[in-house]
């Protein structure tokens, strides 16, 4: 089997409704998607979200990356030596993280299509459906309350909150919605790099009778250590999500204790295979995984949730962020039904040619 075309497409979907966290606003949202054609009849699909705040990409380098450096790579190429092909390609196209996920998506969809087996099942099938949160952007205190309850009415059972810009703020906010969600939803929240360390230890502090479940990346990811003093202290689990780019970076976390838990975004780590060497890593430090997301479409949440469905270690999701894109040409490639996310039957990743 060889692969005969490669084709790419960039695709800008407005989000219904628009979000703020601690160092920016997103009112819309760049997705790359990409087919893998072969002489067997087989196509595999995969998607990059390209963002420049997380990823370091705009939708114009993966689209690029994927002309000059992906297409004459793979083209002729073997479609089952995933592991030659990213090697490869991480050499080539080092700094496009999300430009690689899309093709390492692609050819793990190739490789489900070809065994006739859902990509979880090939992986490891360790489970069937996870839990995954739901995110509330940085609102007034009144509007973040409405929307906990519009969201736990709609059958969700974890919220996220976001924050980190001012602290007094989110602690009132982290009660208020505590009180109206009762003691059985479990909230996490997230300052997005927007603490310092003291203020970081006031806020878990402050909010010990909320039960918070972690806080995620409450300082600046430039200064791992930091993360690490935070950790120490922390009263509830500290997850490290910017901090985590690379393998080489969960190592370090691990080695010098800086943190709990681990945030795997496909996007922002280079695809499955990568998130699956992370993944390894962080089980061998007694780190739990959470797989996370970036605002991208069904296929690359379906590609993240076949990774987390398949490996114990990925304890959590925060698996939605194609909820609110308008246009998304592959919605129905996952399933959400009372808080947990469903993928599809289908061999791969349950998504046919979108090209």
């Amino acid at each position: 089997m060889r692969i005969t075309r490669v084709e790419a497409e960039p695709l800008e979907m407005r989000l219904a409704e628009p979000y703020s966290i601690a160092y920016e606003s997103i009112d819309s949202a760049f997705n790359v998607f990409l087919n893998l054609e072969t002489d067997a009849g087989l196509t595999g699909v995969g998607c990059a979200a390209p963002d420049p705040s997380i990823t370091g990409e705009t939708a114009e380098m993966v689209l690029d990356g994927i002309r000059n450096t992906v297409e004459p790579l793979l083209k002729g190429a073997d479609p089952v030596r995933v592991s030659s092909l990213n090697e490869q390609l991480s050499a080539e196209i080092p700094g496009r993280p999300s430009a690689r996920a899309a093709v390492d998506m692609a050819l793990h969809d190739i490789l489900g299509k070809k065994t006739d087996l859902p990509l979880w099942r090939l992986l490891g099938g360790f489970r069937d459906r996870i839990l995954t949160s739901i995110t509330i952007g940085i609102l007034p205190a009144d509007e973040t309350v409405q929307i906990a309850r519009a969201r736990v009415t709609e059958g969700f059972r974890c919220l996220k909150v976001k924050g980190g810009s001012d602290v007094d703020e989110d602690i009132e906010k982290i009660f208020l919605v505590r009180e109206e969600v009762g003691p059985n939803i479990a909230i996490r929240f997230d300052a997005n790099q927007g603490y310092s360390v003291p203020q970081a230890l006031d806020f878990v502090r402050a909010t010990g009778k909320a039960n918070l479940e972690l806080i995620e990346q409450p300082t600046p990811k430039d200064v791992p250590e930091l993360l690490g003093q935070v950790t120490r202290k922390s009263p509830i689990p500290v997850m490290a999500d910017e901090s985590l780019v690379r393998l080489q970076d969960a190592f370090y976390l691990a080695r010098a204790g800086l943190a709990d838990m681990v945030n795997v975004k496909l996007m922002k780590v280079g695809g499955i295979s990568e998130a699956l060497q992370i993944e390894a890593v962080a089980k061998s430090a007694g780190i739990e995984v959470m797989v996370g997301c970036v605002d991208e479409a069904a296929l690359g949440i379906a590609a993240g949730l076949h990774f987390a469905l398949a490996r114990p270690n990925v304890t959590r999701a925060d698996l939605d962020g194609h909820l609110d894109l308008i246009g998304d040409p592959t919605s129905g490639t996952v399933t959400i039904r009372d808080g947990f996310i469903y993928p599809s039957e289908k061999p791969g990743l349950g998504c046919d040619n979108i090209c």
